[in-house]
């Protein structure tokens, strides 16, 4: 009965793995906008644009509403008491512009003449598969000129399609501790805007100044959008660990990955601090250095688009604002996140575990800090949390062993009872009280360990440390790769039927359920946890194997004190 209970602890908790697998998204969050009465709750504030005069000559006195409208107070009565600029977008389907590089050593990005859009962003340290001449991955290679990332919308209209643009600097090569800029400058009849890209060696991120300069005699309104875009980070079939959007707002961190949300659109203005495109292991990243953002997001012919938008502002003859933005594009690695604006360091999450996840990642790293091999790490690892539950595991595997003892005894009370079901239940319980045996004592170190496992589970799906990690590149004395990357199957299912076998050796050395019926049952759950385990990540696998080992060695060594005795 107890190991019965156990195994379907363990078979509940699998499927329930799975099917969240599958699903893998928590209950749909639809942002909904609230009163904007929290400003001073909102845990951020950031400057106002800053404004001054394109020439100090020409500037006029600024005169008391157009300055509440600039700060985006009173944007209607501006823009009806002062005829609008009409930019002179003209729409163009023609992509245009030169290509200019920015490489250092963690990326090389190619930005478009034409507005600034970037056209790729290949991350340098990490490359699409294990194959040594494997390409870099890129989290941009957009093929449409019109819904690249880092375009400039003014009254969601697109710049970098329009106007005139130019760019000042050229080609950059970037070590580290390297500092370098570009600056393109697109000119919309008498409205000018100019933006400038600085780069460092040592991050991921892109940061922006735009200045907004009105040449017009009249007055100017419109709201300005700055974008993040991508292609699908994750595989299409990839059901586990699709790409999403998210965004940190006063709410804390939201996650939308399904196709019917993102479709019609979502929207947030409480208070964001950044917004993203994200897989499991790499994050492109807007991060407004604006106040009071608005954020929208949505799939567009596949693409995920979002967008940091201003509040409607106004600018008077001859002055010029200023906005700062920051982009991230890189790897959701602790140390690249931790280094940039607006707390985006949050989006380093692992799911409903990441309280356990989070330590298991640093618990393996530090491992890895003296072995250096992730394999090993895991093991070590498996060790730890083996001993930690030892206690548990102990007090389990006694109970096992007197409710072997027992075995004889209830096999009788079934036997006498087959008819009255209550009445043999009452009788076992009984029996239970007289020898002290808890029915449920072997099920507690399961289910205590289910959470590390699913935890571990995001964390290898999750944590970049373990994206393309080996554990044993080749199988001995020949050149088939092998358990090459542990975040991935094992390409041969070698390690889930190892793990298979060990599940069955250990059920063989419990007590045998006294129901028949039952009896089958267990012996059909080694094949199915072995195929449930195919398409795990092999780490987990490893993981699962060797928890595997060291259980039974433990059961070995109860079963073994008895005879001692």
């Amino acid at each position: 009965m107890d190991h019965k209970r156990a195994f379907l602890a363990i078979t509940i908790s699998l499927l329930f793995l799975v099917l969240w697998s599958w699903m893998f998204s928590p209950p749909p969050q639809q942002p909904s906008p609230q009163p904007d009465s929290t400003a001073e709750s909102r845990p951020e504030t950031r400057p106002l644009p800053e404004i001054q005069p394109i020439d100090p000559a020409l500037a006029p006195q600024p005169i008391a509403p157009r300055d509440q409208a600039v700060n985006g107070m009173d944007a209607g009565l501006g823009a009806q008491q002062e005829a609008p600029l009409d930019p002179g977008f003209i729409g163009s389907a023609t992509p245009r512009g030169q290509r200019i590089t920015v490489r250092s050593p963690l990326f090389e990005a190619v930005f478009n003449s034409e507005g600034g859009v970037l056209e790729q962003f290949k991350l340098l340290q990490y490359r699409q598969t294990i194959e040594p001449n494997a390409a870099f991955v890129d989290l941009v290679d957009s093929p449409d000129p019109r819904k690249r990332p880092l375009g400039l919308l003014w009254n969601d209209q697109p710049t970098w399609m329009q106007g005139e643009w130019t760019v000042t600097g050229e080609n950059l090569n970037l070590a580290h501790g390297e500092r370098g800029t570009l600056s393109f400058t697109g000119r919309f009849g008498q409205l000018e805007l100019v933006r400038t890209f600085s780069f460092t060696g040592d991050t991921y991120l892109v940061e922006e100044q735009l200045q907004v300069r009105n040449h017009s005699p009249n007055q100017i309104g419109a709201t300005l959008g700055f974008t993040m875009s991508s292609e699908p980070l994750s595989a299409i079939q990839d059901r586990y660990t699709p790409t999403q959007v998210m965004y940190y707002d006063i709410g804390g961190l939201e996650k939308e990955r399904k196709d019917k949300n993102l479709l019609p659109g979502i929207r947030s203005d409480t208070a964001v601090r950044w917004g993203a495109v994200q897989s499991n292991y790499f994050l492109a990243a807007v991060i407004p250095g604006f106040s009071d953002p608005v954020f929208k997001a949505r799939l567009e012919d596949g693409m995920h688009r979002l967008v940091m938008e201003t509040r409607n502002f106004f600018l008077d003859a001859q002055l010029e604002m200023q906005f700062r933005s920051t982009y991230y594009f890189g790897p959701r690695e602790r140390e690249a996140l931790s280094v940039a604006p607006g707390n985006l360091l949050e989006a380093l999450h692992y799911g409903w575990f990441d309280l356990i996840a989070s330590p298991l990642i640093q618990v393996l790293n530090f491992f890895h800090g003296y072995v250096h091999n992730y394999g090993l790490a895991i093991i070590l690892l498996t060790l730890v949390i083996k001993l930690i539950f030892f206690p548990l595991s102990q007090k389990s595997y006694k109970s096992m062993q007197q409710m072997k003892k027992l075995q004889p005894m209830m096999l009788k009370l079934r036997e006498k009872h087959k008819d009255d079901r209550q009445k043999m239940n009452e009788e076992m319980m009984q029996l239970y009280k007289t020898y002290k045996v808890n029915p449920l004592g072997g099920c507690l170190p399961i289910a205590v360990q289910i959470p590390v496992f699913i935890a571990l589970y995001q964390a290898l799906m999750g944590a970049i440390e373990l994206r393309h990690a080996p554990f044993i590149t080749h199988v001995p004395f020949t050149d088939i790769i092998w358990l090459a990357d542990l975040s991935a199957r094992d390409p041969y299912y070698v390690t889930p039927i190892i793990m298979g076998a060990t599940m069955f050796l250990q059920q063989k050395l419990t007590p045998a359920p006294g129901d028949p019926m039952q009896a089958k049952i267990m012996l059909f759950l080694p094949i199915i946890f072995t195929f449930l385990f195919l398409t795990f990540p092999s780490g987990l696998v490893l993981y699962w194997l060797v928890n595997n080992v060291l259980s039974i060695a433990q059961q070995w060594w109860v079963m073994r004190e008895p005879a001692k005795s």
